[in-house]
């Protein structure tokens, strides 16, 4: 299995001198089995230069048969398939796999809301490919009939579904929009609400929900987590926003056995330097840590993975 960034930004794309080294589009990774099958996860604004090699080398062989995985449908995170150009070419087969969310909206319906003529040109019944739609749910299912998936929910302000692809003898995982989750009951004795058996069962709930998403993770050969900010960042000003702190995901990362952690969802004011600053203090953490053996890195644009 291949494993190619495309883009790993979060929130909105970044184009810039400041963010050249690792990339300012939005999240879209492409996975390669090893007999060239392709597997597509996010549909943010770099899934646009997938879409352009796609077609200039793959099509080559003729049309394309694409299974993409859609985490959640945050604009950061669908913004760039109307400029996906498979779409507009007969003969090619896409298969979209994501979640129902608010209002149990589908994903067609609100992939062909975001091409309206409101916001595009044309609209999403004019697209001349093959474009099927797949509403899933917490589970785990058969893809080819070789190659296992299963998804998690994971905690973010909307259904958010994380991916474990298990094929070619490795194993896959992503957890693109995800925050730690914590105890919603926690509040002050002196609080006026204040409820001691609700905290209690709130601290349950939050640990075992967040032993469940180590579960998930246990052991990926490559994990490929939402790392949005620092805990100094996280801590100031943007709990309840669903995404995690570096150090916080680092730490559990070792905890839960993973082989290569790639840090990913870019905070979107986040410059190069700072990236190259915060990867070294991460590889001296690491180090003071026994009996370990993971790899962390801050992905780039256009960086590539063989597992």
């Amino acid at each position: 299995m291949k494993i190619k960034f495309w883009g790993a930004r979060g929130s909105i794309p970044t184009p810039g001198p400041e963010t050249v080294k690792y990339g300012g589009n939005t999240t879209c990774v492409e996975v390669r089995l090893n007999d060239g099958r392709i597997i597509i996860i996010g549909a943010g604004s770099g899934i646009k230069a997938l879409g352009n090699q796609l077609v200039f080398q793959n099509m080559k062989k003729g049309p394309l048969d694409i299974n993409m995985f859609i985490s959640h449908t945050h604009w950061d995170h669908i913004m760039g398939f109307p400029f996906f150009t498979p779409i507009f070419i007969p003969g090619n087969k896409i298969k979209v796999h994501g979640p129902l969310n608010i209002g149990d909206e589908s994903l067609e319906k609100i992939f062909a809301l975001q091409m309206s003529y409101n916001y595009f040109p044309l609209r999403a019944d004019e697209l001349a490919a093959d474009i099927t739609y797949e509403n899933l749910k917490e589970g785990t299912f058969n893809l080819y009939n070789d190659v296992k998936i299963t998804t998690k929910i994971l905690n973010h302000p909307i259904i958010d579904l994380g991916y474990k692809i298990e094929a070619d003898d490795v194993v896959f995982v992503t957890v693109f929009d995800h925050e730690p989750f914590k105890n919603l009951f926690d509040a002050n004795p002196e609080d006026e609400d204040y409820d001691e058996f609700a905290k209690i069962e709130g601290e349950k709930a939050a640990q075992e929900n967040n032993r469940r998403i180590m579960q998930f993770m246990h052991g990926a050969d490559l994990l490929v987590h939402d790392t949005q900010y620092t805990n100094k960042e996280y801590l100031a000003s943007k709990v309840g926003w669903g995404h995690s702190p570096i150090e916080n995901i680092v730490h559990r990362s070792v905890q839960a056995g993973v082989k290569r952690l790639a840090l990913f969802h870019h905070e979107p004011t986040r410059s190069d330097k700072e990236f190259d600053i915060i990867e070294k203090a991460i590889k001296k953490r690491l180090s003071k840590i026994k009996n370990h053996t993971m790899e962390a890195f801050f992905v780039r644009e256009g960086l590539e993975v063989d597992l």
